[in-house]
């Protein structure tokens, strides 16, 4: 070869040198590879050159690869290309496009390239007021377009990497701000920031549901301005999920596959800023994906193939634009792994799980499908009152439009903080004495109205998780209009209600980096999210992990209403029928007559200890607060109190945020309800809720040393264990009935779950069989094949869902996502769920199977539906269609359910479906279920007081109990079999409706691969095992 190609780097130092960290400069990485080939000479001309130098006496190169960064004289790099006319690998002139977002969205729109839906606000000067911006508490309106929380709001300049998520109050609020990595965090929750910045000019963003994760783009392109075209096998095109991290808080990258769609996008983004070298954020989302910033010059880090491959690709760029008589073909070897020795493949083996049994080595797991009962929470209360106040009247005018007939629904701490200004108002400021001639039902007002204020001022803020207020009007009037003009209605007696009682325990928080561990966590929603939080090794909040992982479909919630009639006959049995009538669980003791007045002898001394402690606190509130003065609802916090479980504890205050005033509350209505002293009649389905709060306070209040709480948790786990298996049934035929109307559409979204599994998997082994049609194919047509295998796409699966929670949708208001194209842009496996699926990049993922997907459902849901869904597994052959049939459920594990008392917090049901890949497609025994089952957590350590009870008081969690089989060992329950018993209890997949889209926050949990390694991992299939089939 005769002169070598000078290739001139006129960049910062800090991009190209590395210092004692190799993989810190991919760049440098890069160019040691293109100086192996023996054709370029390659001239740094550092720092001292680029700032100090006049470009006159800059090296003269034939090629140039100059960006910008900090520090950078960008118009100084353009005055040398100008005078020495290098081929540039990235224009220099558009890279000042990159310094302002709204210019880089504005080029991205205008070569068709989508983009989120987003809205501009330009001020002049910082804190202008601008007549079109209005904000409000759940949402900005720009212009007339509004954005709902959760939304982003990112800094015009470019450089200004201080980017804001802002949260719904439905969501608890709070903001998230977003930052250029530090050590290992790149982000910070702010809980009480709920206004946007003024400050500056912002770009307003709907907030994409991505499943907490985006994605890095490296691309080299051919020079566009030689051929406008990519090369589908020299160019590089890598995704990177970003929002992993390991257990010591680095981050984890993925590389997956890109759709065509995306490339086509990728190349768009090159031609659009002229950059051959060129990297960008995506957002899958939806069954669409969206370009969210482009950053100009950037590589993939810690890839020694995506090195090579870079190096290669920029070796042809070179060559075609100086060297076009030279082959620019790839060598065999490559200069740099001419000494590497080749490493041997090692074989694969396959498996089933092991828990019912071996069946080969050829089985893969397709799906797991979890469904697991919540954590532990305080214990739901309710307040109900009728008002007459006119302040309290008003504010349901103010909330409701100004219907005297129409009810309205108070959430938000805006609205939350109004009620709690009226009714420090309305509150006396002392209780009336025993010779008072008060009135009862006014005394009894005043408690209540008491009792409202202590709720809403606990905890020092609203979150909008676990307190909301309905009131609905009763009596009106009619009263002449303020205008003399006629008369108009007016309420005058309403119903307030108020419901509480879901709030966090932080300790219990604290101990999610170990997820079988989980016992502290509020409801359904915060479930799902520390779950979320302790099997991905998240940081931070969970409110923002709540927000991007945890879908919410309140419709689950409709079977409850459909079995009202059977669970009420269910209950009546409770309370009239001479025990024992149970179907399940150790059936109330013969002594049960005398053990019900004692359990309300042991709750009345139990709550009349509360009560003096709920006394004390109030007596020491009426000395130091005035409520004369109207305080923030911020300053609820002189109560004494903090969030911190550990200073409390140490104060001798209640675990959590319920304060004694409602701790009191709580257990009064126990007494109240469980026996009436009139009708000297006890009211047995009140003892679940006795237990309930028994065991809270056990497991969480410990160190107030309440006397007689041991032995009342006692007496009512006897009594409950006869009561709770039996709330939904008292026989078979009636625990299958309300079983069916309950989880009826649980049912069929499981069993949407499994046939689209099955399609999936059949439609990406039908391929794999005519190998001459695939060899027949183009490298490009392979490389678009691989990653769109033939679909199987059916109108019949919708949103996967986490049940008893809302799901919620952000409806787009703006019509580019309909219009982009009509391509499926993503893998998808079903039409109505349009979920993301990260496809791992077989050539740079360092995993043994990249084109292995598994679908992973985890249903978070309440008592009744776990209840619900193991009574339909258990007795589904009871139907008269199945009579004959061998139930889905062994004999052995029968007679476990019998005896189980309790399926408690943290309980789940496990399927796992498993494809035998030795078998032909249309064999009945392609497609194996096996099902496992945990009674929860583990209340042994309370039942028994022992050494380790003294360990649970002080960590506040319980242990969950491993798995158990529900089929004897070696047994093989076929999908079809599956399918068979349970179609007549599952919502066909026709009658699921379309999904609603309600302002607020969606979200879904993440099935990617890497989320299915993590939870194969940890599930602790092989953990307390026992004789028992466990």
């Amino acid at each position: 070869m005769g002169e070598k190609i000078k290739i001139g780097v006129c960049v910062m130092e800090k991009k190209v040198k590395c210092g004692s960290e190799v993989f810190s400069a991919p760049m440098g990485e890069i160019l040691e590879r293109l100086q192996a080939f023996g054709e370029f000479e390659i001239s740094h001309f550092g720092d001292k050159v680029i700032l100090e130098d006049p470009i006159e006496s800059w090296p003269i190169c034939d090629c140039l690869i100059a960006f910008h960064s900090s520090g950078y004289p960008l118009e100084k790099a353009e005055a040398y290309a100008a005078l020495r006319k290098p081929f540039l690998v990235n224009e220099l002139e558009q890279q000042h496009l990159l310094h302002d977002r709204r210019k880089v969205y504005e080029h991205l729109e205008m070569h068709g390239v989508p983009v989120p839906r987003y809205a501009l606000v330009n001020r002049e000067v910082p804190y202008q007021e601008l007549d079109y911006f209005v904000e409000e508490e759940d949402f900005v309106e720009v212009h007339g377009h509004r954005f709902w929380k959760p939304f982003v709001e990112k800094p015009v300049e470019g450089d200004d990497h201080s980017i804001m998520i802002y949260y719904p109050s439905s969501a608890g609020g709070g903001m998230k701000e977003l930052f250029r990595k530090v050590g290992n965090r790149s982000s910070e929750f702010h809980p009480e920031v709920r206004r946007v910045r003024r400050e500056g000019s912002y770009i307003y963003e709907e907030f994409m549901p991505t499943g907490g994760t985006d994605v890095k783009v490296g691309c080299l392109c051919i020079r566009w301005a030689l051929n406008m075209r990519m090369l589908r096998q020299g160019s590089l095109l890598l995704l990177m999920v970003l929002s992993m991290r390991n257990p010591d808080g680095k981050e984890v990258r993925y590389p997956v596959l890109l759709t065509p769609t995306e490339k086509q996008m990728a190349r768009d983004v090159c031609i659009a800023f002229r950059q051959a070298v060129c990297g960008f954020d995506l957002l899958r989302c939806e069954g669409r994906s969206y370009v969210c910033d482009v950053n100009g010059w950037s590589f993939v880090k810690n890839s020694y193939k995506y090195y090579d491959d870079a190096a290669c690709v920029l070796r042809k760029i070179f060559l075609d634009a100086k060297a076009p008589h030279l082959s620019s073909a790839i060598p065999p070897t490559l200069p740099w792994k001419v000494n590497e020795p080749s490493q041997p493949s090692e074989g694969l083996t396959r498996q089933g799980s092991g828990i019912i049994g071996t069946f080969g080595q050829s089985e893969e797991l397709r799906c797991v499908i979890a469904i697991i009962r919540h954590g532990d929470r305080t214990p739901k209360q309710k307040v109900k009152l009728k008002v007459t106040e006119e302040k309290l009247l008003n504010l349901m005018l103010k909330y409701n439009g100004g219907r005297p007939r129409s009810e309205t629904k108070l959430k938000s701490a805006i609205q939350l903080q109004d009620l709690l200004d009226a009714t420090r108002m309305l509150v006396p400021r002392t209780r009336p004495g025993r010779e008072s001639d008060s009135e009862a039902e006014d005394i009894e007002h005043a408690e209540k109205l008491r009792q409202v204020k202590a709720v809403l001022e606990e905890g020092g803020h609203f979150s909008g998780i676990y307190r909301k207020v309905q009131l609905k009007p009763l009596k009106w009037v009619k009263v002449a209009k303020s205008n003399g003009e006629g008369e108009e209605e007016r309420p005058v007696e309403a119903l307030m209600v108020l419901k509480y009682g879901v709030s966090l325990h932080m300790l219990a928080e604290s101990r999610l980096r170990n997820w079988v561990d989980i016992f502290g966590i509020i409801c359904i929603q915060m479930s799902a999210a520390a779950f979320a939080k302790g099997l991905l090794d998240l940081e931070g909040q969970l409110t923002p992990i709540l927000v991007s992982l945890v879908s919410k479909d309140s419709s689950m919630l409709d079977g409850l209403d459909n079995a009202s009639v059977e669970m009420e006959e269910a209950k009546t049995v409770h309370s009239n029928a001479t025990p024992p009538w149970m179907a399940d669980g150790s059936g109330l003791p013969s002594n049960a007559s005398e053990l019900l007045p004692k359990l309300v002898k042991l709750t009345k001394k139990v709550t009349e200890q509360v009560r003096l402690l709920a006394k004390d606190e109030d007596e020491e509130l009426t000395k130091t607060s005035s409520y004369d003065v109207i305080l923030p609802y911020d300053q609820a916090k002189a109560l004494g109190k903090t969030n911190i479980d550990v200073d409390r504890i140490a104060a001798g205050l209640p675990c959590g945020s319920e304060g004694f005033l409602l701790m009191y509350a709580r257990w009064r209505k126990l007494v109240r309800d469980l026996y009436n002293e009139r009708k000297e009649r006890f009211d047995i389905t009140q003892i679940p809720d006795v237990y309930d709060s028994c065991k809270y306070d056990l497991l969480h209040n410990a160190h107030l040393n309440l006397e007689g709480l041991d032995e009342l948790f006692k007496v009512a786990q006897l009594l409950a264990d006869g009561v709770i298996p039996n709330e939904y049934g008292i026989n078979p035929t009636q625990k299958l009935k309300i079983g069916s109307k309950i989880a009826r559409r649980l049912l069929g979204k499981i069993m949407i779950d499994l046939r689209n599994t099955r399609e999936e998997a059949i439609s990406v082994a039908e391929p794999k069989s005519n190998q001459d049609e695939t060899s027949k194919l183009t490298n490009s047509e392979k490389e678009d094949k691989e990653y769109h295998p033939k679909l199987h796409v059916k109108n019949e699966d919708r949103k996967s869902s986490a049940t008893d929670i809302s799901k919620l949708y952000i409806k787009n208001e703006d019509t580019r996502r309909s219009s982009t194209t009509s391509e499926i842009s993503i893998d998808q496996d079903d039409d109505d769920d349009k979920e993301t699926q990260y496809r791992l990049d077989p050539k740079y993922a360092n995993v043994r199977t990249p084109e292995r997907h598994v679908r992973t459902r985890l249903y978070f849901t309440s008592e009744s539906h776990i209840h619900s869904l193991m009574n339909v597994l258990r007795y589904c052959n009871l139907d008269e269609s199945l009579q004959g049939e061998d139930g889905l459920i062994c004999y052995s594990a029968l007679e476990r359910l019998f005896k189980t008392k309790e399926l408690d917090y943290m309980s789940y049901i496990v399927l796992r479906m498993f494809e035998n890949t030795a078998v032909a497609l249309e064999d009945p025994k392609k497609f194996r279920v096996e099902m496992t089952f945990s009674r929860g957590a583990d209340l042994s350590p309370l039942e028994n007081n022992d050494s380790k009870a003294a360990s649970l008081h002080q960590e506040h969690t319980l242990p969950v109990m491993g798995p158990e089989r529900l089929q004897e060992a070696g047994s093989y329950l076929t999908l079809d079999k599956m399918e068979k018993m349970i179609r007549s209890f599952a919502m066909p997949a026709e009658d699921f409706p379309p999904p609603s889209t309600p302002a607020g926050f969606s979200g879904y949990f993440s099935k990617s691969a890497a989320v299915l390694e993590r939870l194969v991992n940890l599930w602790p299939f092989h953990k307390h095992a026992n004789s028992n089939g466990k």
